[in-house]
């Protein structure tokens, strides 16, 4: 069952290419895991893989357009998925309008599960993205919990 969500727009503190270049490289991503997190997990430039809950799951590139658009798509997953990220600049040259869409198929439980939660973790992951820009800790963001 194809299941396609896009998160809100949000306006980043940050230029279109320098935003880019943060997501572009996928070993980037390694230094946001906590260190009890990092075991199992190996990233190159092009792709990351890690075991969730005895599931061996990885993300690779699919796609770059330097600084406007990446794709990504799963590299072993239980269900095939595609993730773009846009960066489109915005009348201020300092700053990017930064979009998430996600394409999957999810059989109809996986539906019912992660459906709406979705996109409430897409608009969440704007909105903290935005507020990190903008040197403000986001929203419900608990440390000791990760």
């Amino acid at each position: 069952m194809a299941v396609n969500v896009k998160s809100k727009k949000g306006i980043v503190s940050k230029p279109p290419h320098e935003l880019y270049m943060a997501f572009t490289d996928m070993r980037n991503f390694m230094q946001f895991l906590p260190e009890d997190k990092k075991e199992g997990v190996t990233a190159d430039y092009d792709s990351i893989h890690a075991k969730v809950q005895g599931f061996d799951v990885g993300v690779r590139v699919a796609d770059r357009v330097p600084y406007s658009k990446l794709e990504f798509q799963d590299d072993g997953a239980p269900f095939p998925f595609r993730v773009r990220m846009t960066f489109d600049p915005s009348s201020d040259p300092y700053r990017t309008e930064f979009q998430i869409c996600v394409d999957a198929e999810l059989n109809f439980m996986m539906k019912m599960l992660l459906g709406s939660k979705l996109q409430t973790a897409l608009d969440q992951m704007v909105d903290g993205l935005v507020a990190m820009s903008e040197g403000r800790m986001p929203e419900g963001f608990d440390p000791s919990k990760i």
